[in-house]
């Protein structure tokens, strides 16, 4: 039998050939480097962008941010690499980051055939298409003989292919590597319709020129379950990187806030006590002092803070929870206990 396991781990190994595998000492080089290194997008607002003040803010850096906190206690211990579509895997499996949180949807190919491990989904999303109000299109399936923009190297280009052949749909793609360019493109006049995720046309339309005159069509053509993602091979990496997720959600879920964490902290509740590290030692488990959780909430807020700040009511986008609320609210949203 364990020459049979033997066998079978070293297949894998070839099988996964030279694509990036964790050297399972990822926590040791992050504290020795002082920093986490986060590959995040090179401009989406709400997920990843740099404000006007040029820091980076969004639901994907705040994830980092989370993470950072857990490890060092210190939220800016957090190097950003801006990565397009097209470079965010290979950054990911040359360990130029040691994690990807870039609004990268979750499909079974890059996850068993990358060497990669996804943390969990922190955005649950679904493929869309922006027009020009003047068009009078007020559906999808109205835009046969259209110029669709749409970014390279996404699901997004495949889906868009799939949509329209399926309803037997002409259309012309004008396909683009960075997301910035897309938008600046569409906004020219070189294509009839937008197509990206659903957040992210609500996120594009505020950089057009006048967002009044651009609409987005109800049509949502796929599942687009967005998470961040590890490199495979280090078990210890990829339990930090999940929990820390885990955390938030639970922390949402538990009523723990940025602003009463420390107060939370004595609280009657035993799930919240473990949560926060003072009861029993979770943190042991997974090489992090026990209140790893309780810095992370204190760094960022629970999941429901992030999300109202970033790309909810609290923000520019506006976007409702839908999906994205906990399942005790009718969403998807859901996480593991801490005990």
């Amino acid at each position: 039998m364990k020459l049979k396991l033997l066998t079978g781990a070293l297949a894998v190994s070839a099988a996964l050939g030279t694509v990036g595998v964790a050297s399972a000492q990822t926590l040791q080089e992050t504290r020795d480097r002082g920093a986490l290194r986060c590959g995040v997008n090179t401009g989406l607002p709400g997920f990843g962008f740099q404000d006007d003040a040029g820091e980076w803010a969004g639901l994907d850096v705040d994830y980092c941010r989370a993470v950072a906190a857990a490890i060092f206690g210190d939220p800016t211990a957090v190097t950003f690499s801006p990565l397009s579509a097209v470079q965010r895997f290979p950054a990911l499996q040359n360990n130029e980051v040691d994690i990807l949180s870039r609004n990268t949807t979750w499909t079974m190919s890059r996850d068993t055939t990358l060497g990669f491990e996804f943390v969990g989904v922190n955005y649950y999303d679904g493929q869309g298409f922006m027009v020009r109000e003047e068009l009078g299109v007020t559906s999808a399936l109205e835009l046969s003989g259209a110029t669709v923009c749409v970014q390279s190297g996404t699901t997004t280009e495949l889906n868009l292919a799939d949509y329209f052949a399926a309803n037997n749909l002409d259309y012309n793609p004008v396909v683009i590597e960075s997301q910035a360019d897309v938008n600046q493109a569409y906004d020219s006049g070189r294509c009839d319709a937008l197509t990206t995720d659903a957040s992210g046309l609500y996120a594009s339309r505020l950089e057009l020129g006048n967002a009044d005159e651009h609409i987005v069509l109800p049509e949502i053509i796929s599942k687009e379950p967005l998470g961040p993602a590890v490199r495979a091979g280090d078990p210890q990496w990829f339990d930090i990187a999940k929990w820390v997720h885990f955390a938030l959600l639970n922390a949402e879920e538990l009523g723990v806030t940025q602003a009463n964490v420390e107060e939370m902290k004595q609280s009657d509740n035993v799930e919240i006590r473990r949560l926060l590290g003072t009861e029993d030692a979770f943190g042991e488990g997974i090489g992090l002092s026990n209140d790893w959780a309780a810095q992370a909430i204190a760094a960022v807020g629970n999941y429901g803070e992030m999300f109202e700040r970033n790309v909810g009511s609290g923000s520019p986008l506006g976007i409702a929870r839908g999906q994205n609320a906990l399942w005790t609210d009718g969403g998807l949203q859901y996480a593991p206990p801490v005990r």
